[in-house]
């Protein structure tokens, strides 16, 4: 059956818990629908998330938001994520509206600020809607939380306001998947009952003849029907939203040799996917190191990018990093540091403007000769060039408040089209760089993983990977659900045609 879709077609994707597999079915979909010819986009009404990308035009939105944009052949747009809250601390976080930050707000605050980040959301889907046959709804963590329901609008609140139709997605995986549907369910008002069009259970394996009854029951005590099972993919890679992944790809088979690279998790890391690329590397052992364990040896540590520099670099000392990257140093191992773990790397950081905690300045590691100042105007661009390490290509983005100086940058580390970028060191250890995704292009990937110590590194790819990753889970989303419901629920044959508001500004 052929179905035709009204304008602005929208289905929300709800999870009974965080990491129920939201932002994996939302990729999923956007991509089935691509397939079948049709034009759609991803949205996500609010995110809070320390992983981002930056858009063609300069702006901020959600790195799982930019994923979903490429199962739909799209670029990137701050219209699929409008509100993005970047955590700086345990009761603070930076808010980003459509692309842009407006300030850093504490709970109460930013719930003051709401009616105006509605406003913001309504505009931007209201434009999605009008561009594409379809809108694919990302929600954030539960609807169930009853302490966030006043003034919702990541869950029921956005979908009651377009009145669009919802699915509800839980995780079988880890347990309890049966528990988490109803008991969200009744967590829910009535008419956010209504508007719950069905179930998705998530990363199954076994014996589907042994969940069945429970489907069956599920379906009896709700009156609403399991619209599929997805399998547990077993290596899928999809950008992480928020979640540090931890695990490394095993060795390929009779790979002796492989390069061991660290990192510290730090308390406010950002941008974690840049290290996906080595994390898969099947000649790379990749691990971060978390609070209370040393710093093993390793050919390279990396220092990560960081939402609050100083206190990660506070972190770090405590940790007994200090000493053990100085020692790492004097053994020839080699060093990187990207964006906030660039900065970390110089004489000092200095935060006048208290933008990443208490205003003040914080002295560096002091192993390259330059400073840094956080500033009000935060730099978000795309960049391409090359690195100065065998003229390999690069690309990646920015996203910093810091403007670095000194004599350690008249060396650089990349040669940018908008210029010299980053430092390398005199004796060629240490480099430092503001360039995200700087292991993402196979040239710069091979020239680095040289540089730290390598002799034959195999050319790889994430994108490709990436694009597999969008690929499996799509297969998996036409095999298992029922494609035929879902169409019917977007073109408005359920309750709810989530059809655009008229678009403001």
């Amino acid at each position: 059956m052929s179905h035709r879709l009204p304008q602005g077609a929208t289905l929300m994707i709800q999870g009974t818990t965080s990491d129920a597999g939201k932002s994996t079915l939302v990729t999923g979909l956007c991509r089935a629908l691509h397939r079948r010819g049709f034009r759609v986009a991803p949205f996500k009404p609010q995110n809070m998330a320390l992983n981002s990308a930056v858009t063609p035009q300069g702006g901020e939105i959600g790195r799982a938001q930019a994923v979903q944009a490429q199962a739909c052949g799209l670029p990137p747009h701050t219209d699929m994520n409008p509100v993005l809250l970047k955590p700086y601390a345990d009761q603070g976080s930076q808010v980003i509206i459509q692309g842009h930050a407006v300030g850093n707000m504490d709970a109460r605050r930013y719930h003051e600020f709401k009616p105006k980040a509605l406003s913001a959301v309504l505009e931007s889907y209201a434009r999605l809607a009008h561009q594409f046959q379809a809108v694919i709804v990302e929600g954030a963590g539960s609807p169930a939380e009853i302490n966030l329901r006043t003034g919702d609008i990541a869950n029921m609140g956005f979908a009651e306001a377009v009145d669009c139709p919802v699915l509800l997605v839980a995780d079988i995986d880890r347990g309890g998947v049966f528990a988490h549907l109803v008991g969200t369910l009744e967590l829910l008002s009535a008419s956010e009952r209504e508007r719950t069009r069905g179930f998705v259970i998530n990363r199954f394996r076994g014996d589907m003849d042994l969940l069945r009854p429970g489907i069956e029951w599920l379906q009896r005590r709700t009156g609403k029907p399991v619209v599929g099972v997805l399998p547990h993919l077993d290596g899928l890679y999809l950008d992480a939203e928020d979640a540090v992944v931890t695990k490394s790809r095993p060795a390929a088979p009779g790979q002796d040799t492989r390069l061991k690279v660290i990192a510290p998790r730090l308390p406010r890391i950002s941008n974690h996917t840049d290290f996906d690329a080595l994390r898969l590397h099947p000649q790379v052992d990749f691990r971060f190191i978390g609070t209370g364990a040393s710093p093993p040896p390793a050919d390279l540590i990396i220092l990560p990018g960081s939402k609050s520099v100083r206190a990660d670099l506070a972190w770090l000392r405590e940790g007994g990093w200090e000493g053990a990257i100085r020692r790492h140093l004097r053994y020839g191992g080699k060093l990187l540091g990207l964006c906030g773990g660039f900065q970390m790397l110089g004489q000092a950081i200095h935060d006048p403007a208290g933008l990443e905690g208490p205003p003040g300045s914080s002295p560096g590691l002091g192993l390259l000769d330059f400073e840094t100042t956080l500033e009000v105007e935060k730099q978000l661009r795309t960049v391409s060039g090359i690195l100065v390490l065998e003229g390999a290509t690069v690309s990646g983005y920015e996203i910093h408040a810091g403007v670095s100086s000194g004599p350690a940058l008249e060396r650089p580390a990349c040669r940018l089209e908008r210029g010299a970028e980053g430092a390398l060191s005199d004796d060629g250890q240490i480099l430092g760089t503001y360039v995200h995704g700087l292991f993402d292009e196979p040239e710069a990937l091979t020239a680095l993983l040289r540089w730290a110590g390598l002799p034959q590194p195999r050319v790889f790819d994430v994108s490709l990977e990436r694009e597999r990753g969008i690929e499996r889970v799509a297969a998996a989303v036409e095999a298992e659900l029922n494609m035929e419901l879902i169409m019917d629920l977007l073109s408005g044959s359920g309750r709810g045609e989530g059809h655009a508001p008229a678009a403001r500004g």
